[in-house]
């Protein structure tokens, strides 16, 4: 077509290019005043219905993706018969005119194979595969942006007819020399045999890009279009292993995934391909850690093989305890196992699992248990490759658990090149317990536990009850019987002394027994906390991250900190414990809780209000917590509606709670005051805590009862509510009351316990 031309609202403006699927013009939309580009495809094609509905389907599948890798398509139409097709204008070149200079550089290469494999990914989510990917169908812009161009023989993968299925399978003759339902050289296995193609096909097609723009030279090159089919189908491309010399082990391995000739030996997942080529180019993506040199990996739950299906609780013990002795290791960053439990039956890739969690490792295996006999499988796996480490099996009975769980730790970090200091070393030769009937009552009453429900509680309570009568003193079952005892305390059916008391001696005899033993000091901790003896407390907390990076640990210490007024250092627990467990909602409430205690009211009102919204719409616990950052930021009218909200849930004492905030918030002294004085548990359970108190003494400030937020803010302090610059200087309420002599002393109290716990 001439320049000039007018296609509806398209003024032709000059030609760019023709190629199999039609002809290319630059244009102007005369209505937007924006430069376009126009594919034509010319009358003579038109009537050809084949090739009519391979340009409609071009349309359909490209106007079907928006992505910065793919062409964006504007409009469709058709012009004196002739259909035609409207989409984004690019300026630079081509890879094949890029390429005729020879290979591009190592960076280059990479960058442009990360964005290439990024819209495919895009486009195979779809349904849709391109089948016909090679340097032509490739443009480079001039910012560097990396764009797949013509669909035009793309294939929606379903739905799919018997007889389209049978179309498909039947090699089409070329219309041009050398193409056959694609361009020679570029074609996968099964497209050469003419077979029904999938994803898999277009990661050929990458890995043979990826060959020719680190080499400059195509991966298969024969003197006739026969002889280059054949190659595809029987040989490897040239010098595959000299890319190592050039690029990195880690790339050969994609590399040489991609090219597999059985599509079930590549990568099942596109994704997949582009995050380990995301990985492979930009090392930082897995995370600070894979700059810094650390080690990061998951323990996916083991598959329980065993014929008896009860012993399912066995297989996710045994995950549960690799991933307690792999953090004992300091140089190793392991994921919790709340977090690594979030996968469990999930067919998920390993890349897709590592990137959602950064971790540059990942371990999966089974265990068959029959009787007294074990039989453990375990592999390790570099994520960005997916590929495998080692692969080893371990067989032993009950009685020698202790020793295969530390054999593959151990195995773990000789596979990471990882040195095991003095201190790992002891670590990971102490043991929980050597009594594997103890190990085995642990296990079924953590599982019951983790139900967190009263009857859950219970019956963990009762099992390692029935333990410690049948097999006498062991350290694991008292530590566990504090633990259990405290989640009792917690949720309220057993809150009273006794309960306390039973923590607290639990504890003391764990460590007695063994004081190596890191669930025995957190126990310890949490004990002390319920006291309200924070230098303890966090001496406590500190033992147990010492000999173990766990995540409930850390999320205990980082709240119990930001308490105290040590933000700071409460913020470095806080960030380790979200990345060691980042699925669980109280590891990213403790993150939220040390903004607000640091006086970043706008940080901790944005984060709890996503993760309200996200994980806990209707918990209690969460709106209150919601409500207080709320307040503090100055958003009263959205305060009141969040604690109004919980109020109406009327589910135990944070709901109380709430409705006292409702109450006070909205100015009502005397209402607000009369309706707690009337709550004689709502204030007997407010002595017994440090945050409650505190709250209290918000409350009361708010509505000018300046002598009983004195009295609670007392209360506050004395618990273990020693943050001096929260209350002297972030609690907007309390500003009323500095300068008085009595709320002076109460800052003095405070400082001094807060340097009490530096100091400790």
């Amino acid at each position: 077509m001439q320049p000039g031309t007018h296609l509806g609202p398209y003024e032709i403006v000059a030609p760019l290019g023709a190629g199999g699927m039609g002809e290319v013009y630059k244009a102007r939309d005369t209505r937007l005043g924006r430069d376009v580009a126009i594919k034509v495809l010319p009358p003579e094609f038109a009537a050809d219905p084949e090739r009519l509905r391979r340009f409609e389907q071009e349309a359909r599948a490209v106007a079907a993706l928006d992505h910065p890798n793919i062409l964006a398509i504007h409009d469709v139409g058709t012009h004196e018969g002739a259909p035609f097709i409207v989409t984004e204008l690019l300026e630079g070149e081509t890879l094949r005119d890029r390429l005729k200079a020879g290979g591009l550089t190592v960076s280059k290469a990479m960058e442009a194979a990360v964005q290439i494999a990024q819209g495919l990914a895009a486009a195979h989510e779809k349904g849709i595969i391109h089948r016909d990917l090679k340097p032509a169908n490739v443009f480079i812009a001039r910012d560097g942006r990396v764009k797949i161009l013509d669909f035009g023989i793309a294939k929606l993968v379903a739905p799919t007819s018997a007889e389209e299925l049978a179309k498909e399978a039947t090699v089409v003759e070329a219309t041009e020399a050398g193409t056959v339902l694609g361009t020679v050289g570029y074609m996968s296995p099964e497209q050469v045999r003419g077979e029904v193609v999938d994803a898999r096909s277009d990661l050929f097609a990458l890995g043979v890009l990826i060959y020719e723009m680190l080499t400059g030279r195509q991966a298969f090159h024969g003197r006739t279009p026969a002889d280059t089919l054949s190659a595809i189908l029987k040989e490897d491309p040239p010098d595959l292993e000299a890319i190592v010399r050039k690029t990195s082990p880690g790339l050969l391995l994609v590399l040489k995934r991609c090219l597999e000739k059985r599509k079930e030996d590549r990568f099942s997942s596109t994704q997949d391909v582009a995050f380990a080529l995301q990985a492979l180019a930009h090392p930082s993506s897995l995370g600070p850690e894979a700059e810094s040199g650390e080690q990061s990996i998951v323990v996916l739950p083991f598959e329980n093989l065993s014929p008896d299906p009860d012993n399912a609780y066995f297989a996710d013990g045994l995950t549960e305890e690799l991933i307690a002795d792999l953090s004992k290791v300091k140089a190793l960053r392991v994921i919790s196992r709340t977090s690594a439990m979030q996968f469990k039956g999930k067919a998920k890739g390993i890349p897709e699992i590592a990137r959602e969690l950064k971790v540059g490792h990942a371990l999966e295996g089974s265990v068959r248990r029959a009787g007294n006999s074990v039989r453990i499988t375990a592999q390790l796996i570099e994520a960005a490759t997916d590929r495998h480490l080692w692969a080893e099996k371990y067989t032993g009975t009950l009685d020698n658990i202790f020793e295969l769980q530390e054999a593959i730790s151990r195995r773990i970090v000789e596979a990471l090149k990882g040195t095991l200091t003095q201190d790992d070393e002891r670590r990971l030769a102490t043991h929980a317990t050597t009594d594997p009937r103890v190990y085995e009552v642990w296990l079924r009453a953590r599982q019951e536990a983790y139900r967190l429900s009263q009857e859950g509680v219970e019956e963990a309570i009762r099992l390692t009850g029935h333990a410690l009568e049948t097999f006498g003193d062991h350290a694991l079952l008292h530590a566990a019987d504090g633990i259990f005892h405290s989640l009792a305390y917690d949720f309220g059916f057993s809150h009273n002394e006794e309960t306390l008391i039973r923590v607290e001696a639990s504890a003391t005899r764990a460590i007695e027994l063994n004081p190596e033993l890191a669930l025995a000091w957190f126990s310890k901790g949490v004990a002390r906390y319920k006291r309200g003896d924070m230098l303890e407390c966090v001496r406590f907390f500190r033992r147990a991250v010492g000999l173990e990076r766990n995540s409930d640990t850390l999320f205990y210490l980082a709240c119990t900190l930001s308490e105290v007024g040590r933000t700071d250092e409460a913020r470095d627990f806080a960030d380790e414990a979200f990345e060691r467990d980042p699925f669980t909602w109280w590891t990213s409430y403790s993150r939220f809780m040390v903004d607000l205690f640091d006086g970043q009211f706008d940080a901790a009102v944005a984060g709890f209000q996503e993760w309200t919204a996200r994980e806990a719409r209707d918990l209690p616990f969460s709106l209150w917590w919601h409500g207080q950052a709320l307040a503090y930021a100055g958003k009263e009218d959205e305060a009141i509606a969040v604690f109004e909200r919980c109020a109406r849930l009327n589910a135990g004492v944070f709901s109380d709670f709430c409705e006292l905030g409702a109450r006070a918030f909205r100015g009502e002294r005397e209402n607000a005051r009369a309706w707690f004085e009337s709550k004689g548990n709502l204030q007997q359970g407010a002595m017994s805590d440090e945050s409650f108190p505190g709250y209290v003494s918000t409350c009361f400030a708010r509505v000018g009862e300046f002598d009983l937020a004195l009295r609670w803010l007392e209360q506050a302090i004395r618990w273990g509510f020693t943050n001096h610059r929260f209350h002297s200087e972030h609690n907007r309420y309390l500003a009323p009351l500095r300068g008085d002599p009595r709320f002076e002393a109460l800052m003095k109290l405070a400082q001094e316990q807060a340097r009490a716990i530096e100091l400790g």
